[in-house]
């Protein structure tokens, strides 16, 4: 494979885009910082087909990304490959209000192969390739310049194995017939409401025990406050108010800013900035949550109680037996949640009941829930019985 040099020039950009967009597909990765930041800050991007790679320096002077944003977010025809590539996706999206499409992880592709919940890129390498990656330049702050040759070659080095990992693992998904349990997975990755961080709807985030709609309204407000001002600001939200403060001033509001140096998390200075000002404004025209927002009873538990509760646990245990016997990662099968669900008597939206993981899962979760199926101990080990009558 052809490593080229680093690329700070746009017509370079554009012919090294034009030449790999001819591929059948394109393995790509980000280099990026962002704990200061609101937005993550791009710093590197690497591309590599079957032919050539290059890493392409996004903070040159002048440089074009466009052709590379293009074929990234635009084209169609070319697979875009990526390893745990959600950060990457957003960052692209941020860049261009799109999603790479249509796209492939290898990180879900491996959970469908028996390899792990979230296998790492290195021992994914190490998995398929034998190759030991030297994770010296893991902790390098990319946004720095010159970056030196050793960083380069080990940020190319996540696109040059990628190339040569996702054509075996192709071979051995259509062998396995499971190229297309991916296919859902894949289109949910790519759906672009996924990076929109919108602060209309960041409170549903924020860990609340409370279901009056007074308290929620204020929650809601206070989420979007908080939103925006970072967003404003370029800085994590965190820096400027931690979730369980938000929580906190959503369930006791002071009643004048004054009070705001009594709430845990907030300084004195608190007492008369701008920025206080605006958080008291924002409570001041906080409305009670509609009717139409207020969040599910059971969205953080069971709805049948101590004996839902007890059925969830039945269904976990049938995932994990089911999960070890065809060899695939019990995430990508199905999470608690819906387990939770199913066990409160829930049907309907449920991924589990659909295609391939009903055929693999959802069949018998659903008989072991309507009582027949149930466990039994034979020779010491763990199986499941059909039944024929249910007992009342």
């Amino acid at each position: 494979m052809q490593i080229h040099p680093l690329i700070t020039d746009s017509k370079q950009l554009a012919d090294f885009c034009a030449r790999i967009s001819k591929s059948d597909f394109v393995a790509v990765d980000t280099e990026f910082m962002r704990e200061n930041t609101y937005y993550p800050e791009l710093c590197l991007v690497q591309l590599a087909d079957v032919n050539e790679a290059a890493a392409v320096d996004p903070k040159a002077d002048g440089l074009d990304l466009t052709p590379m944003l293009d074929l990234i977010c635009n084209n169609e025809d070319v697979l875009k490959v990526f390893h745990a590539g959600g950060q990457d996706i957003e960052i692209f999206f941020n860049l261009t209000g799109r999603t790479p499409h249509p796209l492939f992880d290898t990180q879900i592709a491996a959970m469908a192969l028996g390899q792990g919940e979230q296998i790492g890129y290195s021992n994914l390498v190490d998995l398929w390739l034998g190759i030991h990656l030297d994770k010296g330049a893991r902790f390098t702050d990319w946004s720095r310049r010159p970056l030196d040759k050793r960083q380069i070659d080990y940020a190319i080095g996540d696109v040059t194995h990628l190339a040569d990992i996702f054509p075996k693992m192709l071979e051995k998904l259509v062998k396995t017939g499971r190229g297309e349990w991916l296919n859902d997975e894949m289109e949910r990755l790519a759906d672009a409401d996924n990076y929109r961080n919108d602060p209309e709807t960041i409170w549903r985030r924020i860990k609340m025990q409370s279901r009056k709609a007074d308290v929620l309204g204020r929650l809601k407000a206070l989420g979007a406050w908080r939103e925006r001002e970072a967003q404003r600001k370029n800085i994590p939200r965190g820096r400027i108010m931690k979730d369980e403060t938000i929580a906190d001033i959503a369930s006791h509001p002071p009643k004048a800013q004054a009070e705001l140096p009594k709430v845990r998390g907030l300084s004195p200075a608190w007492r008369d900035n701008e920025i206080g000002a605006r958080l008291m404004a924002t409570l001041a025209d906080a409305e009670p949550l509609s009717k139409e927002e207020m969040p599910d009873r059971n969205h953080n538990g069971t709805g049948g109680g101590k004996e839902g509760a007890l059925v969830a646990d039945l269904l976990k245990l049938l995932l994990k037996i089911r999960s070890r016997e065809i060899n695939v990662a019990s995430r990508l099968i199905t999470r608690s949640e819906e387990l939770e669900r199913l066990a409160a008597g829930d049907r309907e939206g449920l991924e589990l009941l659909k295609g391939w993981r009903y055929e693999q899962f959802g069949h018998d979760a659903l008989d072991l829930v309507e009582g027949r199926l149930a466990f039994a101990v034979v020779n010491g080990k763990l199986k499941m019985t059909r039944t024929e009558e249910v007992e009342t």
